[in-house]
């Protein structure tokens, strides 16, 4: 169930309509991702070689297309969660007003370590549009993690805390580890994976990446599917997939 293809043409050849359960998408930069690293100076000696942005020019096309596949395979009442900076926010938008795709939450992912800047204001957050398909039942498991009656040390009502839109969240930092030009934290994928799907549900990723999804959602007794374009990665994550699933 993972292919090394492009997600739009992947999705259409492989992926039947209504037969995902919950979509997690964290598409390209739009911005020279691929060269970011030459512009902050990063060490990239243990990331994998390949990753391919979109251009600029090209993303609301680019936007418009995955996004349309999402929604014909997503099944009614099937949930999307995608992960977006600022900069191509407003293309990513208007792909979603496109569809019949309805929003639930804009939330707000604040990461520790945000970009330096000495003029204006550091960037440190991400978005992440949770939506969904209409027409059937709707998975949130509401105590995910916390009951309803679960306090914090202060009294705090630890259920309403965690269900909060500004998800409060470090990145992770691998040092010596290989691994993708950028991954999601597995404790924010374990968040959405738990509240919005169920034991042996499917969870579809259009960009793979590190694999970071589909190795939480079978960690976690779902099934997982996805697409990466990058052959390089997909190579080695596949060799990670098994180890799992062995």
């Amino acid at each position: 169930m993972y292919y090394n293809e492009d997600c739009i043409k992947g999705a259409k050849e492989y992926l039947k309509d209504n037969s995902i359960d919950l979509i997690i998408c964290d598409p390209p930069y739009g911005i020279n991702g691929d060269k970011l690293d030459r512009h902050y100076r990063r060490d990239e000696s243990n990331v994998l070689y390949g990753y391919r942005d979109v251009p600029e020019n090209e993303y609301p096309e680019f936007s418009l297309g995955w996004i349309k596949e999402a929604e014909r395979v997503l099944r009614p009442g099937g949930s999307m969660y995608i992960v977006s900076g600022y900069t191509n926010l407003r293309h990513i938008l208007n792909a979603l007003s496109k569809t019949k795709l309805k929003e639930r939450n804009h939330i707000i992912w604040k990461y520790s370590f945000g970009v330096y800047t000495s003029k204006k204001y550091v960037s440190s957050h991400y978005h992440i549009l949770y939506y969904i398909k209409n027409g059937g039942h709707v998975t949130f498991n509401k105590n995910a993690f916390y009951g309803d009656s679960e306090k914090t040390e202060y009294g705090g009502n630890l259920n309403y805390l965690d269900r909060e839109d500004v998800w409060v969240i470090n990145r992770e930092y691998k040092p010596g580890r290989i691994k993708n030009k950028n991954e999601l934290p597995v404790s924010l994928l374990k968040k959405m994976i738990l509240y919005s799907s169920n034991k042996n549900d499917m969870v579809c990723d259009f960009f793979l990446g590190g694999f970071s999804t589909a190795k939480t959602a079978i960690n976690l007794g779902r099934k997982a599917c996805g697409f990466e374009i990058n052959r390089i990665a997909f190579d080695y994550q596949i060799q990670q997939i098994a180890k799992i699933l062995l």
